[in-house]
């Protein structure tokens, strides 16, 4: 027991040893190393905290290996990186300016590509900048903005003109919005947003596919706007309730593929405004799970020519509304006669087939009202939504028109594989510390139990 707790303690040391108690150094040392290195040389950044601001204009690696430390000092942007080939991973950049006109990152890039890659950045303005940086590599990054109103913040990670590159594995909370602009054929995939405003948000970004993404207690999960050909699959939008508080968001979109994502207690799950807008476009929303929101979905009266099918749509307190008066028939709510599952759906299945013997048209006087006026939602679940309700069963002439017709709805909700959310740890030290003291711990009580005879040996088995 002795000598376990003894090994356990003295591997403290090398998981709780922080930079900060290193030696503290200008910018400059470190900007005369990559001066001496050789074009595509890696160097191994010496522990230490380096403060002031640093360029780099030759194709190097600077790896600091958890123990490095890059301090802008409130000044500017911590790292500007001018030459393409260059790869930064395993610092902590900190402290940009915040003067939002000259937008100062933690990181930014003016060509490419570029790889960052497994940095943790804190206090800075925007986190990484790509500005005409295409190709390159944005992975396993921890960015945290500053303490600001939303409005104030700068975007977590921004891309401007990037084209071909890969957003992948970061974590990012307390920023502005994680953007994409007129950058096309991304790869954006396993990101968690959370505390910010738009968790990803693209405008003119085509062919681009989002997959298992988390996307939590945002304002917006994803807008997208004038891009086209995007696909969305695997993701989770969930408890995004801002003032528009969507869980997905389609504006002006042509061939949009939403597949197989969650969006969950969202104001809105998902929101569609004159998407597709071209003609011969077509929108797919297909086995997505709809559940728990205000609105399960919502669209303008405009909105055509998108196909729903096979989506789950479960207890949201109104499964689908048009934003204003009008219907979404113009939309299918069916393919090759599989329909939808609505948890509200009142028909039978008699046949036992799995489709509801009964088209789904759900008529709501209420749901009308409230798309005229928005503020009779304190009414919702109250006596004077089921009074309404009932007047309109009663006297038929005053039941509104279909919202929708789903002609084939599902008896029973579908089995639809959402990937689980990624647990989001601290930083690789405090797991290790965590893991060392658990081991000891249960070492400890192991060895203490077997003492007091509570662990039983094996016959033959040493003392």
């Amino acid at each position: 027991m002795i000598r376990l707790l003894t090994i356990t303690l003295a591997c403290l040391p090398a998981f709780a040893q922080s930079p900060e108690a290193a030696t503290v150094r200008p910018m400059a040392d470190l900007g005369a190393l990559i001066d001496a290195a050789e074009d595509g040389q890696v160097i191994d950044v010496p522990a230490g905290v380096y403060e002031g601001s640093l360029e780099i204009r030759r194709p190097i690696t600077l790896d600091g290996h958890g123990h490095a430390v890059l301090d802008g000092l409130g000044k500017g942007s911590v790292v500007v990186i001018y030459s393409p080939g260059v790869t930064v991973r395993n610092m902590s950049i900190r402290a940009s300016g915040s003067d939002v006109s000259g937008e100062p990152a933690g990181i930014r890039a003016e060509t490419g590509p570029v790889v960052i890659e497994h940095n943790t950045f804190t206090e800075t303005l925007f986190g990484i900048d790509l500005r005409e940086s295409p190709g390159s590599v944005v992975r396993h990054n921890s960015i945290i903005g500053m303490d600001l109103e939303p409005g104030r913040r700068g975007d977590g990670i921004r891309l401007w003109w990037s084209h071909g590159c890969t957003i992948e594995d970061n974590t990012v909370r307390q920023s502005r919005d994680m953007v994409f602009w007129y950058s096309e054929d991304l790869r954006i995939s396993r990101n968690t947003v959370i505390d910010s405003r738009y968790g990803l948000h693209f405008m003119y970004s085509h062919r681009t596919v989002l997959s298992e993404n988390e996307l939590a207690h945002n304002s917006v999960g994803v807008y997208l706007m004038y891009s086209n050909g995007i696909t969305l699959t695997g993701n989770r939008m969930s408890n995004n309730r801002g003032a528009s508080g969507y869980g997905i968001g389609l504006k002006d979109c042509d061939d949009i593929t939403v597949e197989g994502n969650a969006l969950l207690a969202n104001r809105v799950g998902i929101y569609i405004d004159n998407s597709p807008s071209s003609i011969g476009s077509t929108g797919l929303v297909e086995s997505n799970m709809v559940a728990f929101n205000e609105i399960g979905l919502l669209a303008t009266p405009n909105t055509h020519d998108n196909v729903v099918t096979g989506n789950a749509f479960i207890e949201n307190e109104e499964p689908a509304a048009t934003h204003g008066r009008g219907q979404l028939t113009n939309n299918t709510f069916a393919r090759d006669g599989v329909g939808n599952y609505w948890s509200d759906y009142t028909g039978f299945d008699l046949d036992r087939d799995g489709i509801g013997d009964l088209a789904h048209e759900p008529q709501s006087l209420f749901g009308e009202m409230l798309a005229r006026e928005p503020n009779l939602r304190l009414f919702v679940h109250s006596p004077a939504q089921q009074a309404i309700e009932f007047t309109a069963r009663a006297f038929p002439e005053l039941r509104p028109r279909a919202t929708l017709i789903d002609p084939a709805p599902l008896a029973v909700p579908p089995e639809i594989r959402i990937a689980a959310p990624r647990a989001r740890g601290t930083a690789m030290g405090m797991a290790g510390l965590a893991s060392a003291l658990t081991i000891g711990g249960l070492g400890f009580v192991f060895l203490l139990d077997r003492d007091r005879g509570l662990v039983r040996q094996p016959q033959g088995a040493a003392a």
